[in-house]
């Protein structure tokens, strides 16, 4: 079967598993916000965002099943393994990693490392374990916005309108500025912006906005 191979993105350098592991788990969740309103059955729920996403395996390294004489100190495989958690001098951070196994194809950077030694030479060198890694999803803003399909070209945030509360101060929270709120107006088609009402859900545009009928910056 393929090996499972780790692949540094900025310089090519591949490194192959010597043993496939026996599973993986992919991990995703998003946060979630609830808002309780008078007169409603449940609360509303408001997405926030997406959190890390992780991969998790156990990978086992062995030298002890080697026609060598002499096995080697199984150390000095996982030590290539552990050192992608080192800072890279070029990116002045840990390096970016594709982890790849038949379908699976994860960017990622290693997150997490553990290693449990289970057998050893007579000279007490170790010559098998097993390292529980842990993966962390990589995303750049960049190139998130060129494959995520946005419904709009100004990326929205939604905000769930509460008691009390005006356009003017929903611009006040998202842009700093509550004179800044023809563009939630419009982007909502809000004939009367007076007129918003508790748990509904308003597009917040992001700045500088671009009026759809006229094409004009609004602020």
């Amino acid at each position: 079967m393929e090996k499972l191979k780790l692949t540094v993105e900025h310089t090519g350098r591949e490194l192959f598993m010597q043993f496939n592991p026996e599973e993986y788990s992919l991990n995703r969740d998003n946060t979630i916000a609830s808002q309780a309103i008078p007169g409603l059955s449940g609360p509303i729920l408001q997405f926030v965002n997406g959190n890390m996403q992780t991969l998790d395996m156990e990978l086992l390294f062995d030298t002890w099943d080697t026609d060598s004489l002499i096995k080697q100190d199984v150390r000095d495989q996982i030590n290539q393994l552990v050192a992608l958690m080192e800072i890279d001098k070029d990116l002045h951070a840990p390096p970016v990693l594709r982890v790849q196994w038949g379908s699976l194809d994860f960017r990622c950077v290693l997150a997490r490392a553990n290693q449990k030694f289970q057998m050893f030479a007579d000279d007490g060198r170790p010559v098998r374990a097993r390292v529980s890694v842990t993966f962390n999803r990589f995303i750049d803003a960049e190139r998130e916005a060129k494959e995520v399909d946005r419904q709009t070209a100004d990326f929205s945030k939604v905000h769930m309108v509460a008691q009390g509360e005006t356009l003017s101060r929903i611009a006040s929270l998202h842009y700093d500025d509550p004179q800044v709120w023809r563009p939630i107006a419009l982007a909502n088609a809000l004939a009367d912006p007076r007129a918003i009402t508790v748990g509904q859900q308003l597009r917040v545009p992001a700045l500088p906005f671009h009026d759809p009928e006229s094409g004009e910056v609004v602020r």
